[in-house]
């Protein structure tokens, strides 16, 4: 294909993940033209059934979308080592290509913990201001999920589709959690429980993370499709190494990518999107330093790269003399937010996640087996089945001096300067992951579970959920980018994802960056001439 730049684009959208593909779509259907710039290949979705098989055979299956080497090379200097590569995708999709398909909103709380209990600090935006958009971004990703959360936020629409319904080990857990006062519910996915245009139902391959073969979980391809379809143009393997302002200082000309033959382009548009998650994100800014901007682009406040934050895991499990059906499907239906809401400042939010897919699955063990069979179906029927775990994401509030930077020796193949993620892991979180321990124990002992494993403080590890590194505020000394997610110094550069979080509460997420890519398009296309243009157009 023809990697060279769009001469008549309108819109430049650097990253193909939820977050650009929504605003690309959006812009594409107002009428505007758009250009994405995507560092990774396209992947052939016939490929998928091919890539499961990969991925349950023994060795590092994150292999099958092309991540690690030079490419890729990151530096980790903190105190907890952060492990990027097994986080992300690059390619058209992004990360979604890989993700569990989880999609809560964040709580009403989540929008003003430090008015309400002194932690951390308030968004610019309520959670009234992004309820539609909420709404609108269910309906873009095809939300499978039932109103019987008693702890969510309020909803002013159902789920577009039906909620799965428990699994074989969430029935198992269901009277255990009633005996000790646990109140469960059911968790929304992006998936499809019914057929619909874009994919079928689930049929439960139970590889979901790290590849869905049947394609009925979401992906931002769903989008980039129907963008593509009505014109807009997608390069790829054209990773962008640095943003050109104008003389001024106060407006982006360009986007300057390279290409696999080692050319090199300048993409120029009217407006420009970076959408590349929350650590390449600050990474192009802080690449794109000027004499005007010697700090990167956007940084007067020097919070570009700072304040990042994660969701940590919290985990127990073992044995049950029950049929527990583990690997059966590859995504949670059962959750508990009673302990999410922080009732002071003593800890943060904790999401309680009932597992399904805990000990080995068959497919796996039938792949690593050497013996076939009767002997291989007696070992499985010995191994699978009874195993049982609960799991936690907790949050982790940002912290100005867990950031990202570039490294000073090392460069990546094009000359870009690689991130450098400088990570650790606050006192009260990990008081937090312990409380976490403490409920999934009392759970387990009611159970009579054979307790085999903990993940807690002193093990504990990142969900992979890159937030806070160039937060929205008003205060353009304090943040990055304002409310409408345009950078404060520069009047046609705008930040889509969870780079842009001011907290990140213990919710995945994808959600909310997509209700925000969508809340971003409306003012991305006021700026281009429509200033009538309503949520409607979603």
């Amino acid at each position: 294909m023809s990697r060279q730049p769009e001469s008549s684009a309108e819109v430049c959208i650097i990253g193909t993940g939820p977050a650009g593909a929504l605003v690309g779509d959006q812009l594409v259907r107002a009428g505007y033209s758009v250009v994405f710039l995507e560092a990774g290949p396209r992947f052939d979705t016939e490929d998928r059934v091919e890539q499961m098989e990969s991925a349950l055979q023994a060795g590092d299956s994150k292999t099958i979308w092309e991540m690690g080497g030079p490419r890729d090379a990151y530096e980790s200097v903190g105190s907890q080592y952060y492990p990027l590569n097994s986080a992300r995708v690059k390619g058209v999709g992004g990360s979604s290509l890989h993700w569990q398909g989880m999609v809560m909103r964040l709580h009403e709380q989540d929008f003003r913990l430090q008015s309400s209990v002194g932690m951390g600090r308030d968004w610019p935006l309520s959670y009234t201001d992004l309820q539609p958009y909420y709404a609108a971004a269910e309906r873009e990703l095809g939300v499978a999920g039932a109103d019987d959360n008693p702890f969510a936020p309020p909803r002013s629409e159902p789920f577009p589709m039906t909620a799965f319904p428990p699994s074989q080990s969430d029935s198992i857990f269901a009277p255990a959690c009633a005996e000790v006062g646990i109140t469960t519910h059911s968790v929304p996915n992006a998936r499809n429980s019914e057929s619909t245009d874009e994919a079928g139902a689930c049929v439960g391959y139970g590889t979901c993370a790290p590849v869905c073969p049947s394609g009925a979980k979401y992906d931002s391809t769903r989008q980039l499709a129907h963008a593509e379809s009505q014109g807009a143009r997608i390069i790829d393997r054209a990773p962008v190494k640095r943003l050109i302002h104008d003389d001024s200082g106060s407006n982006i000309t360009a986007a300057e990518y390279s290409t696999p033959e080692g050319k090199r382009y300048h993409q120029e548009a009217k407006e420009f999107v970076v959408a590349a998650g929350g650590i390449e994100t600050p990474r192009l800014l802080l690449a794109s330093a000027t004499e005007t901007h010697p700090d990167g682009l956007a940084n007067e406040s020097g919070a570009v790269g700072r304040f990042f934050s994660e969701h940590l895991f919290a985990g127990m499990g073992g044995t049950i003399n029950k049929q527990t059906r583990q690997k059966h499907i590859g995504f949670h239906t059962t959750e508990s937010h009673q302990f999410y809401d922080r009732p002071d400042d003593s800890r943060t939010a904790i999401k309680l996640e009932f597992l399904n897919n805990a000990g080995p699955s068959p497919a796996a063990m039938a792949i690593e087996a050497t013996e076939f069979g009767d002997e291989l179906l007696n070992s499985i029927q010995q191994a699978y089945g009874s195993h049982i775990a609960m799991g936690a994401l907790v949050e982790q509030l940002p912290d100005r001096e867990n950031r990202i930077t570039l490294s000073a020796e090392t460069t990546d193949p094009g000359g870009m300067p690689i991130p450098v993620i400088d990570w650790d892991i606050d006192t009260r979180t990990k008081k937090t992951v312990q409380r976490a321990n403490e409920i999934q124990r009392t759970v387990l002992e009611t159970l009579d579970v054979d307790i085999e494993w903990t993940v807690g403080p002193d093990s504990t590890g990142p969900a992979y959920h890159h937030m806070c590194t160039t937060r929205m505020g008003t205060d353009p000394t304090e943040s990055v980018v304002n409310p409408q997610l345009r950078c404060h110094e520069l009047s046609n550069l705008s930040l889509v994802g969870s780079s842009v979080f001011v907290t990140g509460g213990a919710m995945n997420p994808t959600l909310s960056i997509a209700a925000l890519a969508l809340w971003a398009s409306e003012h991305i296309a006021a700026r281009l001439g429509e200033e009538d243009i309503e949520i409607d157009i979603f």
